[in-house]
């Protein structure tokens, strides 16, 4: 894929994406379906609205989102990215576009499909956890099942197993206010893991968390995903977060994609100055890898270790400084460039300049 993510996508949803969008639209206001593919679709979301009194919610959004991959949504307050995820499941309908989860067509589904779709193969997770307060923790992972009419039996049973997963064995019979919050987002976690789906929709889930707990509940989300191998699509506006969950991003400015990258992209190649501006003050050498330092290699002789590409410089860097002259750099078994500590301490400089 290129670094705007753009280029290699098809006109057509990719069928064997966890998640494919197509052109996605939403516009609020009158006659908001008769803008798209008129000139005044191509107005800034000042002028539109100045000119009809429309808002652009989300404009001409395409991407594809492969199964076990977790692709973050970045971007400030009323870019357009809580609006996307809730039309990903048309919890707001969109104006137009395509969307396929697992090769089913969501813009085409009946009121009944889209119920056993949020039954059974999507869930969220808010920001706000929207926890029963008379409930036990217990029976507040088990809802969903209780709603889909699974037996008290079974479903205690599992949300038994979900809570212990995400951290909360000993906790089932507690009621949400005797939980911390970041305790009461696990109780959240657990209620989306317990229907067992195939892809997970976070919206902003732990912005309202103090920062030691939000780094925990981003930890928790990183092991999560390594045992259980989860499809998810997390929003977020706060880019450590993005570049520490995300195995791409997508940037959105005034409801449009900007970017799409894996972290040392995003970082390594902003596409234009407010993804600069955004990556300004990230550490680059906990992003980059040695694909983006390294020099041609050329036949030369080269002793010492060899170092994969996708390596963080970081992780990369006692490797380099430790040897005596240059490091052999591989993509795969292929050598594809050398790396010496000049060129790691030229990124470290960098980012303390």
């Amino acid at each position: 894929m290129s670094v705007d993510g753009k280029a290699e996508l098809s006109p057509q949803p990719n069928k064997d994406a966890a998640l494919s969008v197509r052109a996605l639209w939403k516009i609020f206001g009158p006659k908001a379906d008769k803008i798209i593919g008129t000139p005044d679709a191509d107005l800034s979301r000042a002028e539109l609205k100045a000119k009809t009194g429309c808002v652009v919610g989300v404009k001409d959004v395409s991407f594809d989102v492969a199964p076990g991959e977790v692709f973050v949504v970045m971007g400030l307050s009323g870019s357009g990215k809580s609006t996307l995820v809730r039309l990903l499941t048309r919890l707001i309908e969109p104006t137009q576009g395509e969307v396929l989860i697992n090769g089913q067509d969501i813009s085409a589904a009946s009121e009944s499909q889209l119920r056993e779709l949020r039954r059974h193969h999507v869930s969220m997770v808010f920001q706000h956890f929207g926890l029963l307060p008379h409930r036990r923790v217990v029976d507040n992972v088990g809802y969903g099942l209780e709603i889909r009419g699974v037996g008290k039996r079974e479903r205690r049973a599992t949300a038994f197993r979900v809570t212990e997963l995400v951290g909360l064995a000993g906790y089932e019979n507690s009621y949400p206010d005797q939980l911390s919050g970041g305790m009461q987002q696990r109780v959240g976690l657990a209620r989306a893991l317990a229907s067992d789906p195939e892809l997970l929709l976070f919206d902003e889930p732990f912005s309202a968390l103090d920062p030691l707990i939000r780094r925990d509940m981003q930890n928790e989300v990183i092991r999560l995903h390594h045992e259980l191998g989860k499809t998810m699509v997390f929003i977020t506006h706060d880019l450590a977060e993005a570049l520490k969950l995300g195995d791409r991003i997508l940037i959105m400015r005034d409801g449009e994609i900007i970017q799409v990258g894996r972290p040392d992209q995003v970082v390594g190649a902003p596409a234009d100055d407010y993804v600069r501006d955004f990556v300004s003050d990230v550490p680059k050498s906990h992003v980059l890898t040695l694909r983006w330092v390294m020099r041609p290699y050329e036949g030369q002789q080269v002793d010492g270790p060899v170092l994969q590409a996708e390596q963080v410089v970081r992780d990369a860097a006692r490797a380099v400084l430790e040897n005596q002259g240059p490091v052999r750099v591989a993509d795969g078994d292929q050598i594809v460039g050398v790396v010496d500590d000049e060129d790691i301490l030229r990124v470290v400089v960098a980012e303390e300049a």
